[in-house]
């Protein structure tokens, strides 16, 4: 048994409390935490030098996981040991997970009101926009040539017309990068790409018959949590599959309502899985879809790191990555198009899906104003349109 000493006693606790701040504070998404935590670290508290954390940042988007939360247990593995790495990551978490613990209580016992309906009439065309967005930087971040956006063009046709099992679009896209820009048959290293964010798939789980609500949720989220890898949006075409399509647990407005609570909450995009989980079985529903999103990211740290530290130059493995990211692009927009048609029903909601989009491109707005400029707006004119509204949903 790995037991601390008392000088890593002192840094567990200077983890513990760095990233509960982090946690509670850290809203902007994936690149502007990770941004954050080089500054406080490595410029602020010289935990960690430059180079460290460029390694830090290249190892995880390599990896299942969120990458904010990814990058926050490798640095609080290089501080802590393995301590360092359970402590600093889950108080990183933690936050996060009170914050849409709570909101799902509050839509739980709150979300029949039409108050709330309202708010969420006015949100949901905004979460699009948000994701489109997202998409689009994503986009200019990591595509890069023609076959990368013919893999694209297909996984959104794919996604939208047969709603087909993602786990195939996404291994077929990375076999074709391997064959196309690495080298299958032949050990060759390459330099890491600029972007190594790896898209993959979190594919249904067949039901457990004889299991409860909870252990399904548990290997739902844990299958979830291990084989989507990079931005947390890519989870979004696989979680609706899941939750909507196979188990029924939500219907489609609701599952928006999830990603728009993922959306502005601090902390990845994934925490959706702690508000689909009350939603789904209560609090203890919460806890365990949170332990499985999130565990993943903690094993591979732990155990995979070391190695792809060693390999991740592989040509095959960027190949694959290429792929695999392209084909993220195409199914996240079919996503859209598919959610889009559940969020967008009448002029007001085209409205405010087109203005949102106008404005992120425009202007740098945080996700949590942006939401809440659309609230407010739904408040005041859902009254009003309520029963045209109705009809089309």
């Amino acid at each position: 048994m790995i037991t601390p000493t008392d000088s890593q006693r002192s840094r567990l606790a200077e983890l513990a409390r760095y990233f509960l701040r982090l946690g509670f504070l850290g809203f902007g998404g994936p690149v502007a935490l990770v941004g954050q935590m080089e500054r406080e670290l490595v410029d602020g508290k010289k935990w960690l030098t430059k180079q460290e954390m460029k390694e830090s940042i290249a190892i995880c988007q390599s990896l299942p996981g969120p990458l904010a939360i990814q990058v926050g247990i490798y640095v609080s593995w290089l501080r802590g040991g393995f301590w360092g790495a359970w402590v600093g990551g889950w108080c990183f978490i933690l936050p996060n997970f009170v914050i849409v613990a709570s909101l799902g209580a509050l839509y739980v016992y709150l979300g029949d009101l039409q108050p709330v309906t309202a708010i969420f009439y006015g949100v949901s065309p905004a979460v699009i926009a948000l994701i489109l967005h997202s998409c689009y930087r994503l986009a200019k971040l990591g595509m890069e040539d023609w076959l990368q956006w013919t893999i694209a063009a297909v996984c959104l046709a794919v996604t939208v017309i047969l709603q087909a099992e993602v786990a195939l679009l996404f291994i077929s896209a990375g076999i074709v990068g391997i064959l196309y820009y690495g080298k299958p048959f032949k050990r060759s290293p390459a330099i890491l790409p600029g972007i190594a964010v790896v898209p993959a798939a979190a594919g249904p789980i067949a039901p457990v018959a004889s299991g409860s609500t909870l252990s399904k949720l548990l290997l739902f989220f844990l299958k979830a949590g291990s084989l989507t890898f990079g931005s947390g949006l890519v989870i979004v075409p696989f979680l609706e599959q899941g939750l909507v399509q196979q188990y029924n647990w939500l219907d489609e407005r609701q599952f928006l309502i999830a990603v728009a609570i993922g959306m502005i909450s601090p902390g990845p995009v994934v925490i959706t899985a702690t508000f689909v989980g009350y939603l789904v079985a209560g609090f203890w529903g919460s806890v365990v879809s949170t332990i499985g999103i999130f565990l993943p990211s903690f094993l591979l740290v732990l155990i995979v790191a070391p190695l792809l530290a060693r390999h991740r130059g592989n040509a095959n493995v960027q190949g694959f990555v290429k792929g695999a990211y392209a084909a993220a692009i195409g199914t996240i927009l079919g996503a859209c198009i598919l959610l889009g048609k559940i969020a967008i029903g009448d002029w007001l909601t085209e409205l405010i899906g087109v203005v949102s989009l106008a404005v992120l491109f425009r202007w740098k707005v945080s996700n949590p104003l942006l939401i809440a400029a659309t609230a407010v707006v739904g408040l005041i004119a859902y009254p009003w349109l309520q029963p045209s509204w109705v009809m089309v949903h």
